[in-house]
């Protein structure tokens, strides 16, 4: 073996010792914990009840018809704002429509079963329908709940008059009609905060 090559392996020999000897005063003490934690989504939970707020016929210009109907905030994170959306169609039971049904069923939404004569908000279906969910919340919905909005837990009753409206005019188009009118409640959450 040669000069270089018994140089190599005693310095690799060298190194080896050395690293071995210094892993080995490196002694310290140590302590650790474990933590368990936890994150658990909660729920937004948006029902109403009834089902089926309205079903009436033999409807005549000039009848109203009042219905009550519960939110109720079955989860356990608080409702901030309930939007609406309203979709309806008309059954033209003679084919003789020249207007939309909708245009003459008025819409009064009332603060609760107690206070039937104040109104929160007031229009037409056909104008409901073509309002945002968003103007929906703020010109009923806010009113009616207030600032906090519906609460987790909580329930709150709404009341609402359904007026066909006599224009004065000839509404003869309309008899035997029927109008399916589908309300659409969407639950958005209040903003988050730290817990």
């Amino acid at each position: 073996m040669g000069l270089k090559k018994q140089l190599g392996l005693g310095i690799m020999s060298a190194v080896l010792g050395l690293t071995l000897i210094g892993g080995g005063t490196y002694a310290y003490f140590s302590s650790s914990k474990t933590t368990n934690n936890t994150f658990a989504a909660g729920t937004l939970d948006l029902a109403v009840e009834p089902t089926t707020i309205i079903d009436v016929d033999g409807l005549k210009p000039d009848d109203s018809v009042i219905r009550d109907f519960e939110l109720q905030n079955s989860g356990s994170l608080d409702i901030a704002k309930v939007l609406l959306e309203t979709n309806y169609s008309v059954i033209d039971a003679e084919g003789n429509n020249t207007d939309d049904f909708g245009k003459h069923i008025q819409v009064e939404f009332l603060y609760n079963a107690d206070k039937l004569d104040e109104v929160i908000y007031e229009t037409t279906l056909a104008d409901l329908k073509e309002m945002t969910p968003e103007a929906v919340n703020e010109s009923v919905f806010l009113p009616a709940f207030g600032e906090k909005g519906l609460e987790a837990g909580s329930s709150d009753d709404l009341v609402v008059k359904f007026n066909f409206l006599d224009n004065g005019e000839d509404q003869n188009q309309f008899q035997g009609d029927s109008l399916k009118l589908e309300w659409k409640f969407n639950a958005q959450q209040a903003a988050g905060k730290e817990q």
